[in-house]
């Protein structure tokens, strides 16, 4: 007996320990303590939380068809707000089986009402149609079935408040056929259940397949944004900033659609001008006088080209030879651009008259020592179209030719093709306008100013944006679009950069080399479209049909901004002084002028 209480004793002692223990670490703080509430006051529709207000709500009802990205709107909005989704995922056979159930009952019903001779019912139909689509789908395996809850919780600093935000949401999601409703005598257990902590206490779910279940994914806003470059404008669906360098990208071409007035010749300039203030020079092919005040503004050369402006451009100047190239070989590329030219000049010449003209080229050249033997071209005094013109009419055959070339040297068109050139592109700056020609005229001047600027973006290696506006220009005929297209192709050698804006879309992706240049730009801009074009450009682009009423429904300055394989949503923003030098309004431009005028009258 006495041997047994000894042995007790140490359990007697461990005992005592662990309730002294016990009673040491109920008065220690824990974690739990440090992250629950002060108070918790529980009412009907919502309850309080360390003198916050919080109420649930619960999807009770989806319409029939529901658009991707529906929950951004609320996932953007600007208050304090707890979202929880759940998703059981539910055996094919069973649902299988309930679906067959279900479209016996339909089928049924609609028989009934037939037999009865009553109007057939709409409402019966659709919905035996929708089931035996999903049943398709289903044994498929394209589709699986699920049961999907999706709950809210939000917080206001007081009651008013918690309504205000409460009335905000059920009208938004309303207007999208989403019925909500309030956790009513439930506030506690909705609120558990937008907890971080997984359990559905609510248990209010919806059927929903594959496809709708997709739409509900809330991570949807994409970010395209980089350390380096220059800002493009505002992510519209998460208010992010679009910064990129296009010179990062596999090429630096980019192509701007939109039609009239929905600011693209607003946003190239407002890229243009940010563009320049990281030391990049620019080259600008203006056909309706929109960039004088930008080059004005920034110190930039306006050359206007027209018959009555002493700036000229030669079509038969050679450029610098690069590193690797030949001299034949350059001699050869100005014979083939040339050929070009005189296509758009003359109209499509007949293989014969080809055959004319490409050895009065080549004579041409050669009466000023310019062969393909000659081993150096620098110094040589080079042809003119005048020329050219007596060489063909001193070959049998190219009196023709000869005489509809006149139209350029001596006639109504003289003066503009038929000088040596006496410009200079040696400024950050440089814009080419073409308004003041004939619009005959102006397709031809736009493809001997791009070959003069290509020759000199061989010549010079720097980093160089080029911009040629109202491009479709160029479509319309073929030897233009293939030289834009070869431009735009071996642009990236010479870290160069093609921009081609465009108002006609159709037009201009309907040509042969219209989609080849879209693919060999790593930056698209769509802005506004009109409904004419929104199918055509739909096509092109994959869009959504999101996408295509997002371009239909934009805003000035407002679009969708490409950057490889990502995509945002876009709206351009600019400064007040940056603003004041690239605005197109002419009303704007007006009130500038005006403002100008004063200041020079005093």
């Amino acid at each position: 007996m006495l041997f047994q209480k000894e042995k007790s004793a140490p359990k007697s002692n461990a005992r005592a320990l662990l309730e002294a223990e016990r009673a040491y670490r109920k008065g220690m703080t824990s974690i739990k303590d440090l992250i629950a509430p002060s108070a918790m006051r529980i009412d009907t529709n919502h309850l309080q939380v360390s003198g916050k207000y919080a109420r649930t709500f619960f999807v009770l009802t989806y319409p029939r068809y529901i658009a991707t990205d529906w929950l951004s709107p609320i996932i953007n909005l600007d208050v304090a707000m707890d979202i929880s989704l759940f998703i059981y995922p539910m055996e094919s056979d069973v649902v299988m089986k309930k679906l067959r159930d279900k479209v016996g009952q339909l089928e049924a019903s609609i028989s009934i009402n037939e037999d009865k001779g009553e109007v057939r019912d709409p409402q019966l139909e659709t919905a035996f149609h929708d089931a035996e689509e999903l049943r398709d789908r289903l044994q498929q395996g394209t589709e699986r079935y699920f049961r999907f809850s999706l709950y809210f919780t939000i917080y206001g600093d007081d009651l008013p408040a918690l309504n205000k935000t409460a009335t905000n949401i059920e009208s938004m999601l309303s207007s999208k056929l989403i019925v909500v409703k309030p956790a009513i005598l439930q506030a506690e257990a909705g609120f558990n259940s937008t907890l971080p902590l997984g359990d559905d206490e609510l248990a209010i779910s919806s059927n929903m397949n594959t496809g709708p279940l997709s739409t509900t994914f809330p991570f949807v806003s994409s970010e395209l944004t980089s350390n380096d470059g220059i800002l493009y404008g505002i992510n519209r669906h998460n208010n992010s900033l679009i910064l990129f360098d296009r010179f990062q990208m596999e090429n630096a071409n980019s192509v701007v659609f939109a039609k009239s007035g929905a600011g693209k010749s607003y946003t190239v300039k407002l890229e243009i001008l940010r563009s320049m203030m990281l030391g990049t020079d620019v080259i600008v092919v203006d056909p309706e006088n929109e960039y004088q005040h930008l080059a004005e503004a920034v110190g930039g050369s306006y050359l206007n080209v027209s018959l009555n402006s002493q700036s000229r451009i030669n079509p038969f100047d050679l450029p610098k030879a690069i590193e690797g190239e030949s001299p034949e070989d350059v001699l050869r590329s100005a014979v083939i651009n040339l050929m070009g030219l005189m296509n758009l000049m003359l109209g499509k010449l007949n293989p014969t008259e080809e055959a004319i003209m490409d050895r009065a080229i080549w004579e041409t050249y050669a009466t000023h020592d310019i062969t393909p033997q000659t081993t150096e071209f620098t110094g040589l005094e080079v042809p003119t179209m005048s020329d050219l013109v007596n060489v063909l009419g001193g070959i049998t055959g190219g009196e023709s030719l000869a005489q509809r070339l006149t139209k350029y040297t001596d006639g109504t068109f003289s003066g503009i093709f038929n000088h040596p050139t006496n410009i200079n592109v040696d400024n950050q700056l440089m814009i080419f306008s073409v308004r003041d020609l004939e619009d005959t005229l102006r397709p031809i001047a736009i493809y001997v100013l791009l070959n003069y600027i290509w020759n000199e973006v061989r010549s010079t290696l720097k980093k160089r944006i080029l911009v040629i506006d109202e491009a479709w220009w160029m479509m319309q005929n073929e030897d233009s679009a293939r030289f834009l297209f070869g431009v735009a192709k071996r642009a990236r050698k010479y870290y160069l950069g093609v921009t081609t804006i465009t108002q006609d879309v159709q037009d201009f992706l309907q040509s042969p080399y219209g989609k080849p240049i879209v693919t060999n730009s790593s930056i698209q801009f769509l802005l506004k479209q009109s409904p004419a074009a929104i199918d055509f450009v739909a096509e092109t682009f994959f869009l959504t049909e999101g996408e295509k009423y997002l371009l239909l429904e934009s805003e000035v300055g407002e679009g969708i901004f490409f950057a490889g394989m990502k995509h945002v949503a876009i709206r351009v923003v600019a400064s007040y002084t940056e603003d004041q030098i690239i605005t197109t309004d002419p009303k704007q431009r007006l009130e500038i002028q005006r403002a100008k005028d004063e200041l020079a009258g005093a």
